[in-house]
């Protein structure tokens, strides 16, 4: 196990941890929380070996391999491929030494080269490698292209692959899905829920920790803090910790209030029953969170639309994209008034190039953008982030959009984003991209949009702003279309979904664990997710046509099924007598006799059936996970 004992950690003049305890089991899954700057990449160095503690004894097994994910990326001339293979370390030093040994002159330490390699996964190294990569949303066409042809977010997956392909037994991850999509995501805690070894992770992203972690480390006055459970555990026990100091509870009454209202709103509509549910949820656990939040210093209040004309904007038989290289096609959609749409989809498949056709950055290539009068749009994208005046502070920043407006309103205004007092007087240049991301939201939401369209929010806030900016989000009265990852916050603030993919946009009719069952089938070669054309989004389900698509399904996966398991079967065949060959090879192998000069081609020959042997075996085991993985993916 890791066991740390009266840790202390300090960067420059700040103590990050002091006389800190805590241990990690063999196995679990650990979630490290707590403000940005609290200290959490610190520890990892630590645990890394990168830096040592100021005080105290850090104990982790001699014996243990760790895995992480590099910051930087140095070998960009290197392909996607063989650069996530690389992360193999054992694997690359021991092919490189079978590859400088003489078989003539040493043909005993070949073959315990050939052993050691077969031992090491070398033949399905590349199958493992392919599949990190696919899974992590890269195409096929992209596995030999050079590392430097990716953009910096591509180039982190590239990262986070290499680390997942290192054999491990400890596993930290510091903020794997800040540049993943959903998809990517859903595929990443699969995959760590099937990793035997244990797992350190940092994240702002509570439905991600909440899947991953089974204990919860937090940054807590310089200690770090076990609680047993998910993130919601965590919340639960740390509310009750400051329930127990009579902290904020005029507060939660008051934004509970607020949520309240909201939900009655929502009961009022039939055909919002079950937004209304996610709400309650939502109302439940912000009652547990609002003593944490209490501390934030956070309270985002997004100002409310003067007026609401209805359609907002619609798109009519919209191509949308750069010239020569249109990315959607013949879109046609309406945004109403009131309407809150999460968009879905994977990356590269047209997400943001809707969103900004939508906000009239993008002109559509064919088609028609029809803006209803008084339409005033609110539009929040990374890029923006890079478009603050990095000498300019946020005062200023806002004193420019309203040069007639008080400075003290001025005050009040960006107080509720984090900006009080003498920071609100400073350069934007050194601030966190958590903090500009607040101030970047600020001045969109300032003019008071009708429309918001957001393209990922919350990435780099921390867990409270996260908090008070779904909160926010839930309570504002316009129209709101949202990209992000962030499953909570979709989950809190939307009632409806779009996704976009295969060149269209299309409604679906479902739930954010619909559409993980969704990408699960089909991944699995079956798409059964009930999706639905645009067009068509109006017309009532007819109930017996559905019972007979539903059994239409299941025919259709039992077709799929029969196949699939007669190639199962001839697989395990051609492997049981493999292995039994195998087993002879080895058997001789071990034999001295073997490598005396008279058998010098007897030798030469059962070597190479060995390595031959050991490749189709590789290739076996792996077209048999594949299989067990394309069964178990479909569902009857």
């Amino acid at each position: 196990m890791i066991r740390a004992s009266g840790i202390t950690l300090r960067r420059g003049t700040k103590v990050l941890l002091e006389g800190a305890d805590f241990v990690v089991h063999p196995g679990e899954r650990v979630g490290i929380v707590g403000p940005n700057g609290a200290g959490k990449s610190t520890l990892f160095a630590l645990l890394n070996g990168q830096l040592d503690p100021d005080a105290g004894e850090l104990e982790i097994p001699a014996s243990w391999r760790i895995a992480s994910i590099a910051q930087e990326i140095h070998d960009t001339d290197r392909e996607a491929l063989d650069f996530v293979i690389d992360g193999d370390t054992r694997l690359r030093r021991l092919q490189a030494e079978r590859d400088a040994v003489d078989a003539d002159l040493d043909g005993l330490r070949l073959a315990e080269l050939e052993a050691e390699l077969a031992d090491a996964g070398a033949f399905s190294a590349q199958s493992r490698a392919e599949q990190l990569l696919v899974g992590l949303g890269f195409h096929q066409h992209e596995f030999r292209q050079p590392v430097a042809s990716f953009s910096g977010g591509w180039r982190m997956r590239l990262n986070l692959a290499r680390a997942l392909m290192a054999p491990s037994d400890l596993l930290l991850l510091d903020e794997p899905t800040n540049h993943l999509d959903l998809d990517a995501m859903l595929w990443l805690e699969r995959w760590l829920a099937a990793y035997p070894g244990t797992v350190l992770v940092i994240s702002h992203d509570t439905e991600f920790l909440d899947a991953v972690a089974r204990t919860i480390l937090h940054f807590d006055q310089a200690k770090l803090v076990r609680y047993k459970g998910g993130y919601e555990d965590f919340l639960t026990q740390r509310a009750e910790r400051l329930r127990q100091s009579q902290i904020a509870y005029e507060k939660q009454q008051r934004e509970a209030a607020h949520l309240q209202s909201f939900i009655d709103r929502f009961k009022a509509k039939a055909t919002k029953a079950k937004q209304a549910q996610s709400r309650v949820k939502a109302l439940a656990r912000m009652q547990a969170l609002a003593p944490v939040r209490a501390a934030a210093g956070i309270d985002i209040r997004i100002p409310s639309p003067d007026h609401m004309p209805d359609p907002l904007l619609s798109l009519d038989g919209v191509q949308a994209g750069y010239p020569g290289k249109p990315i959607l096609d013949r879109v046609t959609l309406s945004v109403r008034a009131g309407a809150r749409i999460g968009i879905l989809g994977a990356n590269g498949a047209g997400k943001s190039t809707l969103v900004k056709t939508l906000a009239g950055e993008l002109t559509p290539l064919a088609g028609e953008r029809k803006a209803a009068r008084g339409l005033e749009v609110g539009y929040f994208a990374q890029h923006q982030l890079d478009m603050l005046d990095t000498e300019a502070s946020p005062l200023l920043h806002l004193a420019r959009l309203a040069p007639e407006a008080r400075e003290q309103d001025l005050r009040n205004y960006l107080g509720g984003f984090g900006f009080s007092g003498d920071f609100a007087l400073s350069k934007v240049g050194p601030m966190s991209g958590g903090e500009k991301a607040r101030l970047a939201l600020a001045l969109v939401v300032w003019k008071k949009p009708n429309l918001l369209l957001l393209d990922e929010p919350s990435n780099h806030l921390d867990v409270d702003t996260r908090e008070a900016l779904t909160e926010a989000l839930a309570e504002f009265e316009g129209t709101m279309l949202l990209v992000s990852h962030d499953r909570h916050l979709l989950r809190t603030t939307v009632d409806s979904f779009w996704i976009v993919g295969d060149g269209g946009v299309r409604e679906f009719d479902g739930d954010l664990e619909d559409y993980r069952d969704w990408l699960v089938n089909r991944q699995g070669g079956v798409e059964t997710a009930p999706m639905q054309d645009y067009a068509a989004a109006d017309t009532p389900v007819d109930r017996k046509m559905q019972r007979r698509l539903e059994a239409e399904t299941r025919q259709r996966l039992s077709s799929l099924r029969k196949p699939l398991e007669a190639r199962l079967k001839k697989v395990e065949e051609e492997m049981q007598k493999l292995e039994q060959r195998k087993r002879e090879l080895d058997a001789l192998i071990a034999d001295p006799g073997l490598y005396e000069d008279a058998r010098r081609d007897e030798r030469l020959r059962v070597l190479a059936e060995h390595g031959d042997l050991q490749k189709r075996l590789g290739e076996l085991e792996e077209a048999w996970l594949s299989l067990q993985e394309e069964l178990e993916a479909i569902k009857a």
